[in-house]
C-alpha cells in the first residue's frame, strides 16, 4: 500500500484521462462490468454503508426507455455509448449496516433522521460514482459523466419502487479519441488549497 503508482498508471486514471464524448463501436462485456464493481467496491464510504446503485443501460430497448429523460446535448453520445450506467444513491442504505458495518450499531445512526439519510446517501454515493470512474479507466474503459438528464424521469424508469434516485449517468467504452474537446484548465494549488 505504501508504493506510489508509477507515471503510467497516473497517466491512465488522472493525466490523460479524458471525458469522452464518442466511443468506438466496440461491446462492453458482462465481465468487463462484473470486474468493474469488483473493482470500484472497495473504496471507503462513511460507515460502509455502500449507498451507490447501478442500472448499466446495454440493451436497445433499455436505452429507448433512457432516450426521453436525456438532454439534447447528451442524447446523440448516450444513444452511441455502448453502456450507460445509471448511479444512483440508495435511501435506505442504512438497513443494510448490521451487515456491512457491524462493529456497532450505525443503524440507529440513521433510523428516522432523513436529512443525515440524505446527506450520507448523496455524499457517499457520490464518492462511489468517482470510484466507479477510476475503476473503469483502470480497467482501460474510458468515461464519459454527465449530469444533463430528467432525474425524476430516470428514477421512475429505472428505480420504480424503491427508494433508490439517481446522482448522475456515466457512459462507458472505449473511448474514440477524435470525440474529446480539448483539455481544460485546472486550478493551481494556491488557488483551491492552503495547508495550515
Amino acid at each position: 500500500m505504501s508504493q506510489r503508482l508509477d507515471d503510467a498508471a497516473l497517466d491512465q486514471l488522472f493525466h490523460t484521462a479524458r471525458t469522452y464524448n464518442g466511443f468506438r463501436d466496440e461491446p462492453v462485456s458482462d465481465e468487463t462490468l462484473h470486474a468493474l464493481h469488483d473493482l470500484m467496491k472497495w473504496g471507503p464510504t462513511a460507515a460502509n454503508g455502500c449507498p451507490m446503485r447501478v442500472v448499466f443501460i446495454r440493451s436497445p430497448a433499455a436505452k429507448e426507455k433512457l432516450r426521453p429523460a436525456l438532454s439534447p446535448g447528451n442524447l446523440d453520445k448516450t444513444m452511441k455509448a455502448p453502456v450507460t450506467a445509471v448511479v444512483g444513491r440508495d435511501l435506505d442504505f442504512y438497513e443494510h449496516l448490521p451487515r456491512l458495518y457491524p462493529a456497532t450499531d450505525a443503524r440507529s445512526w440513521f433510523v428516522g433522521n432523513e436529512p443525515l439519510i440524505e446527506r450520507t446517501a448523496m455524499v457517499s454515493g457520490t464518492l462511489q460514482a468517482a470510484y466507479l470512474i477510476l475503476a473503469a479507466r483502470a480497467l482501460g474503459l474510458d468515461c464519459g459523466p454527465m449530469g444533463g438528464f430528467d432525474a425524476a424521469m430516470v428514477d421512475a424508469t429505472f428505480f420504480a419502487g424503491t427508494r433508490v434516485k439517481s446522482i448522475v449517468l456515466v457512459n462507458l467504452g472505449y473511448g474514440d479519441p477524435a470525440a474529446v474537446y480539448p483539455r481544460g484548465p485546472r486550478f493551481d494549488f494556491a488557488e483551491v488549497c492552503r495547508i495550515e
